[in-house]
C-alpha cells in the first residue's frame, strides 16, 4: 500500500480517527470499503448515507468543527517535531505484528524511534505493587533478552512494567531497545512518577499509543493498551501478578492473537504469585530463566553472555528468609534469634539494600543482580 505522506492524507487519516461518533473498528469498516480516508471525504452525502446513518454522513459531509480542527492541527504540528511520528495502516513502518491482530488501530502516536517497533519484541508485564523479588526478576530477564536483540515492551506502569522498561535500557544501544505502549496520548506521562523513565523511553526507544494527544488516564483506556502490549509482541511474559491482575488480560490476549505466554513461579505464600500459578496451570510456560524463552523464541541477535542467575549470600539471616516473604516472628523461629536481635539485623541488612520491608511485619530477600 501506498505511504500516507502527504499533508492532505494525513490531515485525512487523522479527521477519521478523531471523528466524534466513530471509533476504530467503524473507520476500518469504512476503509475495507472505500479505500484510504481521503477518498471517503471526497463522497457526497447521499454517498455517504449509503455507508452511515444520516447524522454521521451528514457530519463527514461537512467541514470538521472549530474544535475538531483545532485537535487537526495541534496533532499536525506535533508531528512535525523530531521524534515525533503518526503511523497508519497503510504506511510500510506499521508494525506488522498489529496487522495479525483483529482489531488492529488506524493509526499509531510515537515518540522516539520507529524502528525500536521491532519484529523481534517480547512482553514483560506483572503487578504495579510488585515485591522485591519480582522487580529484581522482570529487570534482570529485560536486560539480559535486550542484550541478545530482543525488543522489550510493556506499559510504563509502577511496578514490573518499570523494571521491565529500565532493565532493557541497561543493556545500552547495542541492545534491542523498549517500547512503552501507554493508555493515555502519547504526550501525557502517566503515572507522572514515570516521567524521567518516560523521557529515556523516548530518547532510546520509542512510545505509543493510539489515543489522541492530550487524552489523559481513564480505567477503560488501559484494556486496549493491554491489547497493543501483547499484539506488538511474539510472546508476553508475566513476572508476578495477583490472581485479579490487568496482566493476566494482556496474557490472555496474547494467547487469543497465537502468541506465546510465559510465566515466572513464585512462592505459594506469596498472593502475588496466584496470577503467574493460575497461568501456569492453563498453559503458558514456566520459565526459570531468560534462557528458557529464548530456547522457545530462538536467541535473538545479540552477543551478550548469559546472564548468572539470582543468589543468595551466604548470610544465616537470608538463608533463613529464603526466597518469599516471611513475617518477623517465623524468621525468629527460623533462625532461632531473639526478635530484638533478629530486628537490629534486619534493619542493617534492609540499609544495605539486600531486602526490603513488606506490609504487616513481614520481610523478603532481594535476589542479588
Amino acid at each position: 500500500m501506498p505511504l500516507a505522506h502527504t499533508p492532505e492524507e494525513l490531515s485525512a487519516w487523522l479527521r477519521l480517527t478523531l471523528e466524534p461518533g466513530i471509533g476504530p473498528a467503524t473507520a476500518r469498516e469504512l476503509l475495507q470499503v472505500v479505500g484510504l480516508p481521503q477518498r471517503l471525504y471526497g463522497l457526497s452525502r447521499d454517498e455517504l448515507a449509503a455507508l452511515l446513518p444520516p447524522p454521521l454522513a451528514a457530519q463527514l459531509a461537512r467541514s470538521p468543527s472549530p474544535q475538531h480542527a483545532a485537535a487537526l492541527e495541534r496533532t499536525l504540528r506535533w508531528a512535525e517535531h523530531p521524534g515525533h511520528h503518526l503511523l497508519t495502516l497503510a504506511d510500510a513502518g506499521y508494525p506488522r505484528a498489529l496487522l495479525a491482530i483483529h482489531d488492529p488501530p488506524p493509526l499509531l502516536y510515537l515518540a522516539g524511534d520507529p524502528s525500536r517497533l521491532s519484529p523481534q519484541a517480547i512482553a514483560i508485564v506483572g503487578a504495579r505493587h510488585a515485591t522485591p523479588d519480582g522487580m529484581a526478576n522482570a529487570r534482570a530477564y529485560a536486560r539480559h533478552l535486550a542484550q541478545r536483540g530482543w525488543c522489550i515492551v510493556s506499559g510504563l506502569a509502577l511496578g514490573i512494567d518499570t523494571a521491565a522498561h529500565e532493565g532493557a535500557l541497561e543493556a545500552g544501544a547495542a541492545g534491542g531497545g523498549t517500547v512503552a505502549v501507554v493508555g493515555t496520548g502519547v504526550d501525557v506521562v502517566y503515572p507522572p512518577r514515570n516521567r524521567g523513565l518516560a523521557e529515556r523511553i523516548a530518547a532510546q526507544g520509542a512510545i505509543v499509543s493510539e489515543f489522541p494527544l492530550g487524552l489523559p488516564a481513564l480505567p477503560h483506556q488501559f484494556p486496549r493498551r493491554n491489547r497493543l502490549v501483547a499484539g506488538l509482541t511474539q510472546g508476553t511474559l508475566v513476572a508476578e501478578a495477583a490472581a485479579r491482575s490487568g496482566s493476566l488480560i494482556t496474557a490472555r490476549l496474547a494467547a487469543d492473537a497465537g502468541r506465546e505466554v510465559f510465566a515466572i513461579p513464585g512462592s505459594i505464600h506469596s498472593p502475588l504469585s496466584r496470577g503467574c500459578h493460575a497461568l501456569i496451570r492453563q498453559g503458558a510456560k514456566l520459565v526459570e530463566s531468560a534462557q528458557d524463552i529464548l530456547d522457545e523464541l530462538g536467541a535473538g541477535s545479540g552477543s551478550a553472555a548469559p546472564a548468572p542467575e539470582p543468589a543468595l549470600p551466604r548470610d544465616p539471616v537470608l538463608a533463613g528468609m529464603g526466597y518469599g516473604p516471611i513475617h518477623v516472628d517465623a524468621l525468629a523461629a527460623r533462625t532461632g534469634l531473639a526478635v530484638p536481635q533478629l530486628q537490629a539485623r534486619l534493619l542493617e541488612l534492609e540499609l544495605r539494600g539486600l531486602i526490603a520491608r513488606l506490609d504487616g511485619g513481614r520481610y523478603q530477600a532481594t535476589p542479588m543482580r
